[in-house]
């Protein structure tokens, strides 16, 4: 079956970095495009970013750009988030997705504090 696994959620301080996986298994990953999507504390889901298959093209939202790059290794079936500058509003669980699929992970935590 489909199993999205993140990994490397923590607690980072303003300024911070981070580095998230996201180990993939039970599809074929090198067909697929994925993304990135984080929901905040009482806020809805907002898409982060996305790469295409070949990882070729990749997407950013306005929030993250020029501070965040998303990363894909197909031989070994993990998708990154390299977050840098991290900011108090970066605080939020942060889930892999399989685009156009329903396919998420469980998401891994991220607190950006002082």
């Amino acid at each position: 079956q489909v199993q999205l696994v993140e990994s490397g959620g923590g607690l980072a301080q303003p300024g911070g970095s981070l580095r998230l996986s996201c180990a993939a298994s039970g599809f074929t990953f090198s067909k697929y495009a994925m993304s990135w999507a984080r929901q905040a504390p009482g806020k809805g889901l907002e898409w982060v970013a996305g790469i295409y298959a070949d990882g070729d093209d990749i997407y950013y939202a306005d929030s993250v750009k020029g501070r965040f790059t998303i990363s894909r290794d197909n031989a070994e079936r993990t998708l990154d988030l390299q977050m840098n500058n991290l900011t108090p509003e970066g605080t939020a669980n942060y889930c892999c997705n399989i685009e156009g699929t329903g396919h998420w992970g469980q998401g891994t935590q991220i607190t950006v504090s002082a």
